[in-house]
């Protein structure tokens, strides 16, 4: 028979509470079980100790008669010093998928083609006084209009 060290939910909607059981690998969840030994509270706050109450002598019998715990219950025998865990890593998990690469490759095309548009001006000191010559002839062009304006009025 396989045996399993694991979460029996309990507590009302939206209000979890968890019992650590020992239980057939084959029983439902929240069904039958062997031995209650202890109980997971998440609502509480991760320092205070009632939020993990586990009976770490019995725990360490059904570990030693071969039980599997499953990973949140290892999480909280670690914590505990009954049993180590050994650290899991997944770096492919963090890593982008195909279109958002795409993305990321063009995005910095874009990029680097704007800091190259930004730097040929500051390279070419000749195209700032052709730039200031069309400003003034602008600015002049609203006087004429304004002088033709008041000559046909008149």
């Amino acid at each position: 028979m396989a045996v399993s060290i694991r979460l029996a939910r309990g507590g009302a909607k939206k209000r979890p509470y968890y019992r650590i059981v020992v239980a057939d690998a084959r029983s439902p969840r929240d069904g039958a079980f062997i031995e209650k030994i202890g109980a997971y509270n998440p609502l509480l706050a991760k320092d205070d100790p009632k939020r993990v109450v586990l009976d770490t002598d019995r725990a360490k019998h059904w570990l030693s008669v071969g039980a599997q715990p499953t990973d949140r219950v290892a999480r909280f025998l670690d914590v505990a010093g009954v049993q180590e865990r050994a650290a899991r890593s997944n770096p492919k998990k963090a890593e982008p998928g195909e279109k958002a690469k795409e993305r990321a490759e063009e995005r910095a095309a874009k990029l680097a083609a704007a800091e190259e548009a930004a730097n040929a001006p500051a390279e070419e000191p000749a195209a700032e006084p052709a730039a200031e010559e069309v400003t003034e002839v602008a600015a002049e062009a609203p006087a004429e209009e304004a002088a033709a304006e008041e000559s046909t009025e008149a």
